[in-house]
């Protein structure tokens, strides 16, 4: 009898583990179908007042876009529900060790979670299917492309940290109804999110923390998940297209205080150097939103250079006013008084000149046939010295023109160098007023950077 009873459990043994099951044995045994509505119309409790535990773990995928001017956050992120399903359990060693399914997600009930901060609808493929264990836990599992509101703060732009919230919870199912547990803390969530991260672009992932969140509503107790998504943005590109061409600018407004007044260049360059600021402030106004609770540092650099290079070509336009005061006068005068005395010594000489050459062609029709031929030398000889007598008085005038020239040029610089109260006021602004620009740009680009690293 024992050993009859032994060779009758092996045979049991023995058909059982020749037994072949499927997927479908067990959603036989459930009968769970597409057309059972007990799975899916109501929240799947036995009893009314137990709570469906929600278990959710977001990781983040991709930072996708940051885009401060309408303040939107797009990451992509792969998102993990599990529920009990009261209605739904099975023993594994009857159906040849099956512990999960798979079913599509319509023929379930799913809570109904939904994220405050999203404003487009996800337009991603979704996964179909929704996993069943034996024991009535559904996990659900998809990727997502978030296009949320960020309410960001560009004050430290483009050296600024910017938290993004996603805030989860169930529309219609208060606490009573919906418990809504973080399945990672905040540690394990980032660790898992640096490590399947795919790209970051312009920011720097930080940290992803997690925190619940109950507030009262209309008598109601509700309750949300708030996964709060920190970055840092990299500055290398702003600073290299945006920030150090302001202070190359800068620079050169500076270094426009040795070119010399008396020419036009120094204003042109000046006016040529504040257009080039204007549109780079052009090129900020396409970054930065357009409202924000605090003026933006980078706002503030901008606007004060742009003050600073104004001011400068003003004080440049009021010195080269003042110092053509005192000489422009004085050179009028000195030049028409200049020409009426060349005028006259040019008159002088072309009388001188043309009495001279009258005498010459006199004397020398005078002549006869037979002393041309034996006077052919000396009448060369006297043709010669007439011509260098003739320009010996040109020669004495250019040179006496130049000596003059070289007067009045001295007698210019002399009265420059010496200057009048005009010209005097205006070297003294000129220098009281670089002393001050350098001494503001380097105390504010000193605040200001001081204000960035803090």
């Amino acid at each position: 009898m024992p050993v009859a009873f032994c060779v009758l459990i092996f045979l049991t043994d023995w058909v059982s583990s020749q037994k072949v099951c499927s997927y479908q044995d067990v959603l036989d045994y459930l009968n769970l179908t597409t057309d059972s509505s007990v799975f899916k119309l109501t929240r799947p409790v036995l009893d009314h007042t137990h709570p469906t535990m929600v278990e959710l773990d977001i990781i983040l995928y991709a930072i996708l876009a940051v885009i401060e001017k309408t303040q939107t956050f797009i990451p992509f992120v792969w998102a993990t529900m599990m529920w009990n399903n009261e209605y739904i359990s099975w023993d594994p060693a009857q159906f040849c060790g099956i512990t999960q399914i798979s079913v599509p997600r319509d023929m379930l009930w799913k809570p109904d979670l939904f994220i405050y901060e999203m404003i487009q609808k996800d337009e991603s493929p979704q996964n179909p299917y929704m996993y069943i264990s034996y024991d009535g836990v559904v996990t659900s599992e998809e990727d997502m492309k978030v296009v949320s509101t960020c309410k960001m703060d560009v004050h430290k732009f483009p050296f600024d940290t910017q938290r993004c919230n996603i805030s989860i919870g169930s529309a219609i199912h208060c606490v009573d109804e919906i418990r809504l547990l973080p399945f990672s803390n905040s540690s394990r969530a980032t660790q898992f999110s640096r490590e399947v991260m795919k790209t970051q672009g312009e920011w720097e992932f930080l940290q992803l923390s997690v925190a619940s969140y109950n507030f009262t509503y209309d008598n109601k107790q509700w309750e949300h998940l708030i996964y709060t998504f920190t970055m840092k943005r990299r500055p290398l590109l702003h600073v290299i297209n945006f920030l150090l061409p302001i202070l190359f600018f800068l620079t050169l407004d500076l270094a426009s205080y040795f070119i010399s007044e008396h020419r036009g260049e120094k204003l042109g360059f000046k006016v040529t150097v504040l257009l080039a600021i204007s549109v780079l402030l052009l090129i900020l106004n396409d970054i930065l939103p357009s409202m924000s609770n605090k003026t933006p540092v980078i706002a503030t650099y901008c606007i004060v250079i742009f003050a600073l290079m104004l001011l400068s070509l003003l004080e440049t336009i009021l010195v080269t006013y003042l110092m053509e005061i005192d000489f422009g006068s004085h050179d009028k005068l000195e030049l028409k008084d200049n020409w009426e005395e060349k005028q006259e010594k040019v008159k002088i000489d072309d009388c001188n000149t043309e009495e001279k050459r009258r005498t010459c062609c006199s004397c020398i029709c005078k002549v006869s046939d037979g002393e041309r031929q034996h006077e052919v030398l000396p009448l060369g000889d006297e043709v010669n010295n007439t011509i260098q007598s003739r320009e010996s008085p040109v020669l004495l005038l250019i040179l006496e023109e130049l000596k003059e020239l070289q007067k009045t040029l001295d007698l210019h610089l002399g009265s420059r160098k010496e200057g009048g109260r005009s010209i005097q006021w205006a070297t003294r602004i000129n220098r009281g007023f670089f002393i001050f620009y350098v001494t503001t740009v380097l105390l504010f680009l000193f605040l200001i950077f001081n204000e960035w690293n803090s």
